[in-house]
Order: C-alpha cells, then structure tokens, then sequence
C-alpha cells in the first residue's frame, strides 16, 4: 500500500496592492517555509492573520504548501 510522507511545508499570503493602468488588480505575495506537518489550521489563521496585518497592503488570504515523499 503506497503511503505519503511529510517533507515541508509553506505558508504564502496574498495581498490585495490596488489596480494597475489598465485598471488590473496587483496581488503581492509573500511566502514563509518551515511550517511544521502538525500545525492545525486554528494555529495557522492566526499566525496568518497576524503576519498578514504587518503589512501595508490589504491581507486577502493564504495558502499551506505541502510537499511529501511518495512511498511504495
């Protein structure tokens, strides 16, 4: 039975940084590694909620970035 084991994990937050010329949205992203395979999503929102209130852009959301190793 194949089974997948953690690697590492990221988390990268978008940020909303207003409109462009032509009147397109300009989203900025930032991305911190390192975030452990236990953290539960209660834990993650806050520690998103709060780096993304650091900035002086507008905090739209965030994605978690697994990767694992696939084993036979």
């Amino acid at each position: 039975m194949a089974s997948i084991e953690f690697k590492d994990a990221s988390v990268r937050l978008y940020f909303d940084a207003g409109m462009d010329g032509e009147g397109k949205p300009i989203r900025k992203t930032k991305t911190y590694r390192n975030v452990t395979g236990q953290s539960s999503a209660e834990e993650l929102l806050q520690v998103v909620t709060a780096l993304g209130g650091l900035s002086e852009y507008t905090f739209v959301s965030a994605d978690k970035i697994e990767t694992g190793f696939i084993m036979a």
